[in-house]
């Protein structure tokens, strides 16, 4: 009945820094094909800026479908299922999250100094700022003190998603995140288990 499509959004920036309109265009058009669920945008911004400016440049403006912004989310805590979770036993996440049947998350193909940003570390942006920022007040900076990847292997267990869609038709090989870097022709779209 509600299928919840995660982006990487987080930044009015074009693709392949963020989710191609392009792809997921592609993805709400294939599900209409088969069903008549609800669809939902869920995505947050670092820095606490509204999504709903984020997505109407990047051009989510999707009919029948829910945009939401991470940050105007009700958050449950919702336990780690490892019994020897790696860095976190808990995780505040938003509760729109457990209403739904089918969740997906759809990333650019990034690599920031050698390390892949795939369809699982793109849920870290599921995650409240408020909850989990750094001293400077941005970002998980909390998180990537406990060691990130870590976390985003508890996230992986914690946060169970159906399908992972990870959009290599280009790479982004960048310097500092998010807009720093190359792009370069990969030709490929991968699909399956997150």
């Amino acid at each position: 009945r509600r299928i919840l499509i995660k982006p990487y959004a987080a930044y009015p920036l074009p693709y392949p820094i963020t989710t191609s309109r392009e792809t997921l265009a592609a993805v709400i058009s294939g599900i209409r094909k088969v069903s008549e669920a609800d669809i939902i945008l869920l995505e947050g911004n670092p820095h606490r800026e509204s999504m709903k400016s984020i997505y109407k440049a990047l051009g989510y403006d999707f009919p029948r479908v829910l945009a939401l912004d991470v940050k105007d989310c009700v958050f449950v805590e919702v336990e780690n299922p490892l019994t020897r979770p790696f860095a976190l036993s808990t995780f505040w996440l938003p509760n729109v999250l457990l209403y739904c049947d089918y969740l997906i998350t759809i990333a650019p193909f990034k690599v920031f100094a050698k390390q892949g940003s795939f369809s699982t570390k793109n849920l870290l942006s599921l995650l409240p700022v408020s909850k989990y920022q750094g001293e400077d007040g941005a970002g998980w900076g909390a998180l990537y003190s406990l060691g990130i990847d870590k976390v985003i292997a508890d996230l992986y267990f914690t946060l169970p998603f159906d399908l992972g869609i990870i959009d290599a038709r280009k790479k982004f090989i960048g310097t500092m995140e998010p807009a720093e870097g190359k792009a370069e022709d990969y030709g490929k779209i991968f699909v399956g288990e997150p």
